[in-house]
């Protein structure tokens, strides 16, 4: 069986097609202003004219208020929120009642004791996303740093929740990170770009052609 792919961090029409055409699972919009992929809900209402509805959408916010993502929920089809902050599992469930949609949580991994910040999350988000924690820079975002981490240390992990593994992804590692980890679920956002924020379409079709090969 494939493993399923998300495109994260998505700003033109050009690659929100390689995406879709190319099979991925998942697409990702990044509402985090900071961030050279951010996009505004209507950019991101105007993306998703082109995704089918067998693709899941999906809006990645930072630590955000509800005006914030009501904001984005009523300009584009959104179907599952990631919560990319320090979002605690209070707060995730709380946006999870009040949005009606499922929410990703993710979490920044360095060490065993990282891994295990996931069983707090259990009874409030609908899915985990295991990611590097981000370098201690003041310019370093949450996510999409390019940066991996020891896939070892949730290799056999008995998990309650689905997950997918991200962080410095390319099509190039991806065989071994799964074959590590375990993983059924990927995300990848600089693994396929050419410069930050800007997606390079060869490398979307290279990671997708390689995740169905998995």
């Amino acid at each position: 069986m494939s493993v399923a792919a998300k495109i994260c961090g998505l700003s033109s029409e050009a690659a929100v097609e390689a995406a879709v055409s190319g099979a991925a699972a998942y697409v990702g919009f990044v509402f985090y202003p900071p961030s050279p992929r951010f996009v505004t809900p209507a950019r991101a209402g105007a993306l998703c004219v082109g995704v089918p509805a067998s693709v899941k959408r999906v809006a990645l916010f930072v630590d955000a208020d509800d005006a914030t993502i009501a904001a984005v929920l009523d300009a584009a089809p959104i179907d599952i929120l990631q919560f990319h902050g320090a979002e605690p599992p209070e707060r995730v469930a709380a946006a999870k009642r009040r949005f009606g949609r499922p929410v990703m949580k993710a979490i920044s991994v360095a060490d065993p004791g990282d891994v295990a910040v996931a069983e707090r999350y259990e009874g409030a988000a609908d899915m985990l996303l295991f990611d590097a924690k981000p370098p201690r820079r003041t310019d370093a975002l949450p996510g999409g740093n390019g940066l991996a981490f020891d896939w070892q240390l949730i290799a056999g992990r008995k998990a309650a929740l689905p997950w997918m593994l991200s962080g410095g992804l390319t099509a190039d590692l991806l065989p071994e990170a799964v074959r590590i980890s375990g993983a059924s679920a990927v995300d990848v956002s600089s693994g396929v770009e050419s410069a930050p924020g800007r997606k390079d379409i060869a490398k979307i079709h290279a990671f997708l052609e390689v995740a169905r090969g998995l």
